[in-house]
């Protein structure tokens, strides 16, 4: 499902602006928290330094992080009899209850990137490193031949450990450690699972930051969501994905709602978790007021879309997405069509950088007789 928002429809996002290595890497002294943040406030937008995030927040509010680490989830195979056969990449996406995985396959790329290629064929086996073997069984979704389930005749964990990288996308200069793909907020799962991609939003922080954070009166709370592979070519929506959302978590999140604090999900997988364990009316727009989080686990298939709206969730913390992504669904459920109109349009003129190790967006609720000063605070 590839969509266009209303007001987006001629935007382009130059190639240029795409980040092509991680923000520590752009010169010397640098760190992970020397990326941009544009603030929106409605359709207000200033322009910051993330490090500013401390003194736009709150005493009371709620930071909500995904805790779930990223796989080194792309292994290099080969598909067919023995002894050549066609190479592909395998990216496992995501350990079903059933011990299966869903594994989209790709083509390798001289520069060490991949592109698309057709999914199965069924019956057909995956030859892996160290003597593993695939078997594919079918589409993930009927109609959807990208990801495929697959029997795993091996450790996954361990062959992932032993000969996975991180996957790779085309925008990126080169290959990076598993460690740059690492938030401050990870933790490893006791069965060995994570996230197939990075919970981007969590990189820019800092133990510093949170630490400063923490001073302010601001509260961080867990919950995890282990992101499958994204479509990054055609832009389809999330597949079922498993989460935690711990019942301390819930409880601060409602006590601050309560007292009056905002609640800030760091990233679209945070609002997708908290929002598939609300409970209360329905909300287009702002969080409803007699709406409450709650414990949860399992799989959630949910996508936040304007109609569906949010519950539980004030504000958003997140990268910037293409045009065409569905995420964007999400953005304007948060935040309302006018306010990402007005910030996309200021990221692109102001060249703010895109995907994983790019720029931030932080949304925030419009304050009634608060007006947000423009300007470019920082670069």
């Amino acid at each position: 499902m590839s969509v266009v928002v209303d007001g987006l429809e001629g935007l382009r996002v130059p190639e240029e602006l795409s980040a092509r290595v991680p923000a520590e890497q752009r010169g010397p002294g640098r760190g992970r928290d020397d990326v941009r943040l544009l603030v929106s406030r409605g359709e207000a937008v200033s322009h910051h330094a993330f490090r500013e995030l401390p003194a736009l927040l709150r005493a009371g509010d709620v930071l909500v992080v995904n805790t779930s680490p990223t796989l080194a989830a792309a292994v290099d195979g080969r598909l067919g009899p023995e002894p050549g056969g066609e190479p592909v990449v395998v990216h496992f996406s995501t350990r079903g209850d059933d011990g299966r995985w869903a594994v989209e396959l790709r083509s390798p790329e001289p520069s060490g990137s991949t592109r698309p290629r057709a999914g199965g064929p069924a019956g057909a086996v995956v030859r892996l490193p160290g003597g593993g073997r695939l078997a594919l069984a079918g589409p993930l979704t009927p109609g959807s031949g990208r990801l495929w389930w697959a029997r795993a005749y091996g450790d996954v964990p361990g062959l992932l450990g032993r000969y996975g990288r991180p996957i790779r996308y085309g925008y990126t200069e080169r290959d990076q450690p598993l460690s740059a793909y690492q938030t401050v907020f990870a933790r490893p799962s006791p069965d060995g699972g994570g996230s197939a991609e990075m919970p981007s939003a969590g990189r820019p922080f800092t133990a510093g930051l949170v630490a400063e954070l923490a001073a302010r009166g601001v509260w961080i709370a867990p919950l995890s969501l282990h992101t499958g592979v994204a479509s990054a070519e055609a832009h389809e929506p999330p597949y079922p994905e498993r989460f935690e959302v711990p019942a301390a978590t819930a409880a601060l999140v409602n006590a601050a709602r309560a007292a009056g604090g905002r609640v800030i999900a760091v990233g679209t997988t945070v609002v997708r978790a908290l929002e598939s364990a609300a409970v209360g009316p329905k909300a287009v727009g702002p969080a409803g007021a007699e709406a409450s989080a709650r414990a949860g686990r399992g799989w959630t298939d949910l996508v936040v879309t304007p109609a569906r709206g949010v519950r539980v969730v004030d504000g958003l913390l997140t990268g910037l997405h293409e045009p065409e992504a569905s995420h964007l669904l999400m953005l304007e459920a948060v935040a309302g069509r006018a306010a990402l109109r007005s910030a996309y349009a200021a990221a692109v003129r102001d060249r703010y950088l895109w995907h994983e190790f790019g720029d931030v967006h932080l949304l925030l609720p419009e304050e009634e007789g608060h007006r947000v000063r423009c300007g470019s605070n920082s670069g």
